[in-house]
């Protein structure tokens, strides 16, 4: 299987062109690539497909091989290399995903590389049965509170189209993240199970952010939660609709749009190409 190593601020996938490749059990090739010490190393799998209601079409699984409706970081690649590779022409490109069909704007470079894309993620869904969570379908979830083990946190939730549990801790580089994160990603509350991010409030306009990946564990970046940490600052006016978002792999921007869809920017790297025995 032919293969391209990609990354969106740190948050990197084994994509496929699948346009020229067939995948015929992605969950389990998800696993088999993604393994760091024995595949090619990663935090899933994405395969860049055909289809007839956009330009392309992405499916993103886990490294647990689990599939998710959605990927920020990820779509910005499936962008860059369908730029990059041929498979389309203009800079305003649709994809499909399992969240419904995105608008991308892509910025290439001197070298008519993309470097940059800027993602119109959608409306964030804020009731429970969107998220989904459990409880009363049409009430949305802001700073409710949920105790884990010794820890009651005030949890605020949302769907970028996957499900996010946003967290806010004064010390987020120190904060015990491998300890709570599985444990809320797994609580009963979240039929589906959750991501979750941990965020400290620097100011209005920035913040930074771990994130637990559903499936995946913690990862350098996580752009869908970016954008839903973007909507939880407002939901309990601690930030801007307008902010800067530190992860440990990069920056994204993010704006909420009152009454509108989030838009997220940031970096699309391709790192390598190869070939896998399957």
């Amino acid at each position: 299987m032919k293969f391209t190593k990609m990354h969106g601020a740190g948050n990197d996938y084994v994509y496929v062109d699948c346009f020229k490749e067939t995948v015929d059990n992605p969950a389990e090739t998800a696993i088999k690539v993604s393994n760091r010490n024995f595949g090619i190393g990663s935090d899933g799998l994405i395969l860049i497909m055909p289809t007839d209601k956009a330009d392309v079409r992405m499916r993103m699984f886990n490294s647990d091989g689990s599939e998710s409706e959605m990927c920020g970081n990820g779509i910005r690649c499936v962008a860059k290399y369908a730029y990059d590779h041929g498979i389309v022409t203009k800079t305003e490109i649709t994809a499909e995903t399992g969240a419904g069909i995105l608008t991308l704007q892509l910025f290439p470079n001197a070298e008519n590389k993309v470097e940059r894309v800027r993602v119109n993620m959608g409306p964030p869904r804020l009731s429970r049965e969107e998220i989904p969570m459990n409880g009363t379908p049409a009430a949305q979830v802001v700073a409710e509170e949920l105790t884990v083990l010794d820890k009651t946190f005030k949890i605020t939730c949302v769907s970028m189209g996957n499900p996010h549990c946003i967290i806010y801790v004064d010390d987020v580089d120190n904060f015990p993240v491998a300890t709570y994160g599985p444990l809320i990603e797994n609580h009963q509350l979240f039929p589906r199970r959750t991501n979750v991010e941990f965020i400290q409030i620097i100011s209005r306009t920035e913040v930074k952010q771990r994130t637990w990946e559903r499936g995946a564990g913690e990862t350098l970046a996580c752009g869908t939660g970016a954008s839903a940490v973007c909507v939880a600052g407002v939901l309990n006016n601690l930030t801007d609709r307008k902010i800067l978002n530190h992860l440990a792999g990069g920056d994204l921007e993010l704006e909420w749009v009152e009454n509108g869809p989030v838009f997220m920017t940031g970096p699309a790297t391709e790192v390598f190409s190869g070939e896998i025995a399957l």
